[in-house]
């Protein structure tokens, strides 16, 4: 199983941390909603979500999706992992689980030391490989990063399958400047996702 664990990037400065749990989940939801799970997104203890995917290809979907779904003021790393994943007790939310799945995973966000950001690890002999998923990481994220705050809700829309003039409808604002978004960046950061979904 793929497995995510994602934290709260300076959880601590968070004024309303009850909101932002809220919102978290919220978020985690919807997730839930558009992408087929193995293990559905969760809550857990300290400020961290988790979750399991049948493809590395969809854990890095969700990772980049649960960030778009927050408020600009809530963000969150994702570590990914790769590997078998023992359930002890599954009447338990979050339940208890542990295994290499979940310790590649610790592993992979550990890597970050606080940065911002999606990282994997996973068997060097798997396709792909962890040097090419965390290159294409790399970029996606700095590509985000890099969009407005209107721009991200415009891929977030185009994720859920939007047209342009639905987004323009939905922004209040005209088609053409949908069509510039797209053109600097929006379409990439989609286009981007959706190929290495192919790969």
């Amino acid at each position: 199983m793929f497995t995510l664990i994602g934290d709260i990037v300076g959880s601590r400065k968070i004024a309303d941390r009850a909101a932002a749990q809220q919102a978290i989940s919220a978020a985690l939801n919807r997730v839930n909603e558009a992408i087929d799970t193995a293990q559905p997104l969760e809550p857990t203890l300290g400020d961290e979500v988790q979750g399991g995917f049948t493809t590395v290809a969809d854990a890095t979907l969700a990772a980049l999706l649960i960030n778009l779904e927050l408020s600009p003021d809530i963000e969150m790393r994702f570590g990914l992992g790769k590997g078998d994943v023992t359930v002890h007790d599954s009447s338990r939310h979050p339940l208890l689980q542990d295994g290499p799945g979940w310790w590649t995973a610790r592993e992979a966000i550990s890597t970050l030391e606080g940065r911002r950001g999606t990282w994997y690890v996973g068997p060097s002999e798997e396709n792909p490989p962890p040097a090419l998923v965390n290159a294409f990481l790399l970029a996606r994220d700095a590509l985000v990063a890099r969009l407005s705050d209107r721009q991200q809700r415009m891929l977030l829309l185009s994720f859920q399958g939007r047209s342009q003039r639905e987004i323009a409808a939905t922004e209040k604002i005209s088609q053409s400047a949908v069509s510039q978004a797209f053109a600097k960046g929006v379409r990439a950061a989609h286009d981007a996702q959706l190929t290495f979904g192919k790969a």
